[in-house]
């Protein structure tokens, strides 16, 4: 019996603990934000409209997870080493 929650417990432990160690660096958000705007809207790209929201935006970490905030509204959130761009 105690077997069988002693395995469950050590992958979720395992789990977590990988979050904390892949948790996206301020850095990884940035590129992120950069790589998508130029993506979207050559003009955008051309404006450099992409390298502006990343250099305003505020990194926020919660241990397992991060993301980035520009006027108070979410622009990225990151999870185990990946970085997705919100609209």
């Amino acid at each position: 019996m105690a077997k069988s929650v002693t395995i469950p417990v050590i992958v979720t432990a395992g789990v977590i603990a990988l979050a904390f160690a892949l948790n996206p660096s301020p850095e990884k958000h940035r590129e992120k934000i950069k790589q998508v705007i130029a993506e979207r809207s050559q003009v955008e790209r051309l404006l450099g409209i992409g390298h502006l929201t990343s250099f305003v935006s505020q990194y926020h970490s919660l241990g397992v997870g991060s993301y980035t905030t520009v006027n108070d509204k979410i622009t990225s959130a990151g999870v185990l080493g990946m970085v997705f761009v919100l609209d």
